[in-house]
This record gives structure tokens, C-alpha cells and sequence, in this order.
């Protein structure tokens, strides 16, 4: 067998053992390296690359020792599981960076940042001035995670005591023009919604790149034509529109009747129609 067979040959197959021994290690080792993690998948490649390369060596010796080097991380990770003592000895611990707005020096000496760096990381979460930072720590995967003091934190609905229901995730109902059956159940709708929707927007299956169900039954499409811009749906606004116009309607009854009874009962319906205007405003209005 010639060389360059035997290179493509091995190679394939490191490949394949290394796509086994990182997907047996878990997603952990590419959304939060650490430092013994990040040693062990150098060395796993490098490994991999010896075997591909040194026609002398045994292939299975390579192997073992990918393998070996795959079995003691996952080891480790189990003690750390069960113990957060091993797991502080593993992975480290969060070093306080910024704590009540002050940076604490000493803390950036022991873990070698310099000033620069941490304003730096600082920037990338949003964050200018060192004033506006609350609390900042140094992960063990070496991100740096930062609160803003309580005037700098953006609004939210809670805390403007609104209440706001739980969104669905929408849900991708034609893909490369191709109906998806599966989500446009799952959105509670079939086929003949979806093509009365699509002829309300004036737009073909065959021209739809991508289109996607909201949770509240909106239906946003994506054409292949990128010059064409289809409208908006506009179910939402008008329906609140219109409970908007029935609240002044009926305190424009109100208003105009002589009538007590007339006017209480009245009254009483437009107390009713805000409460269920606050109610729907959360799903309504944008």
C-alpha cells in the first residue's frame, strides 16, 4: 500500500475516533473550556495528528492513549459532581474583580489582569465606566460577568410592575419553500391556514425562503426575492384598535344619557372593557 494511502486512511480514522472522544467528553468542552480542559484537548489533537502521520507507530497504541486521556477528564468530572470541594480543586472558583462599584486591586494581581484588560472586558458586557458596575467576577472558564448598579440596569416590565404572559418560541413553518407540517402543528394551525395567510400577504409557497408562526398566530415570511418586502400583519393593532374605540363609545354613552340607570349601567361597562383592556394589552399592544 502506498503512503500517502496509508496517511488518508489513518487520518480518516484518527478523525473518527477524535470525534468519538469529544463527543464522549460532552458539550461542556466547547461552551466552557477550562484550563485541564483546554490541555486535554491539545493534547488529544495532538495525538490524533501523531497517529495520522507516524507509519511506524501502532495505530491502536494511539488509540489507548486517546482514550486514556478521555477516561481521566471524565473522572474528574464526576468527582466534581459529587463533591464541590473536587470541584473547586478542578475548575477553580469566581474571583471577585469589582465589588460596590470599587475595583478590588489586590484581586487583579492574583489573577494577572491588568487594567486594560479588565476595562476591556468590562466594554464587551456593555459596560463604559467602571462607576456603573456593581459587581463584577472572574469566572473559572475565564469570562468575566458583570451587574450594573441598579439605576444603570435596563428597564424591564417587572420592573415597571407590569405583568407580561410567557412567550412560545415561534415556530418555522415553510423552510426553502417546503411546508413543515410538524411545527405548523405545533403552532395549532394546518395547511389551509397557512395558504389563506399567505394569500392574505399576496405571496406564494414557492417564493416564501422562510416563514415563522409567532406565539400569538402572526404569521412573518421571508422571500427569495430580497427586493420584494411584504407587509407587515396587522391582525393585533387593529383588534386593539377597535376594544380602544369600543371603551370611548361607551364612556361617550355615558356621557350623552340622562338617564342613572343608563349611565350606571354604562359606567359599569366601561370599567369592565379597561380591565379587559389591561388584560389584553400585553398581547395586543407592541
Amino acid at each position: 500500500m502506498q503512503l500517502w494511502v496509508q496517511i488518508v486512511l489513518r487520518s480518516l480514522a484518527a478523525l473518527v475516533v477524535l470525534f468519538l472522544m469529544t463527543r464522549l467528553l460532552g458539550k461542556k468542552q466547547l461552551s466552557q473550556l477550562n484550563f485541564f480542559h483546554y490541555i486535554v484537548g491539545i493534547t488529544i489533537g495532538q495525538i490524533a495528528g501523531f497517529i495520522s502521520l507516524e507509519l511506524e507507530s501502532h495505530f491502536m497504541l494511539g488509540v489507548a492513549a486517546m482514550l486514556v486521556w478521555t477516561l481521566i477528564p471524565l473522572g474528574f468530572e464526576w468527582l466534581s459532581m459529587k463533591s464541590k470541594h473536587m470541584r473547586n480543586l478542578f475548575d477553580g472558583d469566581g474571583t471577585v474583580l469589582i465589588k460596590d462599584g470599587k475595583v478590588l486591586e489586590d484581586n487583579l494581581k492574583k489573577v494577572m489582569l491588568t487594567t486594560d484588560e479588565l476595562l476591556e472586558e468590562l466594554r464587551k458586557k456593555n459596560a463604559f465606566r467602571v462607576a456603573d458596575v456593581e459587581f463584577a467576577v472572574l469566572e473559572s472558564d475565564g469570562e468575566v460577568s458583570v451587574m450594573l448598579s441598579k439605576e444603570n440596569q435596563p428597564l424591564t416590565p417587572r420592573s415597571l410592575g407590569i405583568r407580561v404572559p410567557n412567550v412560545q418560541e415561534p415556530q418555522t413553518v415553510i423552510m426553502d419553500g417546503e411546508i413543515v407540517d410538524e411545527p405548523l402543528a405545533t403552532a395549532g394551525f394546518n395547511r389551509g391556514w397557512l395558504s389563506a395567510e399567505l394569500e392574505k400577504l399576496g405571496v406564494a409557497q414557492e417564493n416564501v425562503f422562510l416563514a415563522q408562526v409567532d406565539a400569538y398566530g402572526e404569521l412573518t415570511v421571508d422571500l427569495y426575492d430580497d427586493q420584494v418586502k411584504t407587509p407587515e400583519p396587522s391582525q393585533r393593532e387593529v383588534l386593539w384598535a377597535t376594544l380602544r374605540k369600543c371603551e370611548a363609545d361607551l364612556e361617550l354613552f355615558s356621557l350623552a344619557t340622562d338617564d342613572r340607570k343608563g349611565k350606571k349601567l354604562y359606567g359599569k361597562c366601561v370599567e369592565s372593557m379597561k380591565n379587559v383592556l389591561r388584560e389584553a394589552e400585553p398581547f395586543l399592544k407592541r
